[in-house]
């Protein structure tokens, strides 16, 4: 991987207690890399422990944009600052940077435009629950049926992005659960996808912001999301 080359975009809220060692992982796994890290304006210490990091870039959001505007705004940094590929790890400590590696030859291999890390694919050591089990496999059914491409892991942040999907993304993300409907937006688009199985942690600290009560709600949007996505004229 060439220096200067690859944007590692690590989106965080109230993260104090994971961001230095994401941080630190990421310098140890993928030296060559860039990290941004964007703050969307947590309530904590995510951003100042966040700065203690040498050559880490911090850009602080005035307002909670959700992980969605988060996100974007690293595809307007990557884009502007003219990167060949970006890279999305979760600033909760559950993507492991490391696996970076397997993105990467996948989308040299492929020539995929987005490659995501997923839980389920070949590897089998990651739990989560029976809830969001069956939220994934809808999805799965869902990309199968609407765009004819198998999907394992929908909701997995943990994905690469070379130029053509940042050029896109960087202009057109949706601002709420975004991962679903970006797999929509891109294949609507002439763009290629790909999976790798990854392995990865369950968080350290903190807690999801989807929880069993809100699951029947994310649902039902994020399935409406995609279905809107779907029938949208190309962009």
């Amino acid at each position: 991987m060439e220096q200067g080359k690859i944007l590692i975009v690590v989106p965080a809220f109230n993260e104090q207690g994971n961001i230095l060692k994401v941080v630190g992982d990421i310098r140890d796994s993928v030296p060559n890399c860039d990290i941004l890290v964007v703050n969307d304006c947590s309530l904590d210490n995510t951003s100042s422990y966040a700065r203690r990091a040498d050559g880490v870039k911090v850009v602080d959001l005035p307002f909670n944009l959700g992980i969605g505007g988060a996100v974007q705004t690293g595809f307007k940094y990557a884009q502007a600052q003219g990167y060949s590929y970006m890279v999305q790890i979760d600033g909760d400590g559950q993507h492991i940077p490391r696996e970076v590696g397997k993105l990467y030859d996948t989308m040299l291999r492929t020539g995929s435009d987005m490659v995501i890390g997923s839980r389920f694919l070949d590897v089998h050591s990651y739990r989560t629950t029976r809830l969001r089990r069956l939220g994934i496999k809808v999805f799965y059914w869902l990309f199968r049926v609407l765009i004819h491409t198998r999907v394992t892991d929908g909701t997995s942040g943990f994905r690469m992005y070379n130029r053509n999907s940042i050029e896109l993304l960087s202009r057109h993300y949706s601002d709420d659960y975004p991962e679903p409907d970006a797999i929509i937006l891109l294949k609507k688009n002439g763009l290629r996808i790909s999976e790798v199985g990854v392995e990865m942690r369950q968080r350290e600290h903190g807690s999801s912001s989807i929880t069993p009560l809100k699951s029947p709600y994310y649902m039902a949007k994020v399935i409406l999301s995609i279905l809107f996505s779907c029938i949208r004229t190309r962009w």
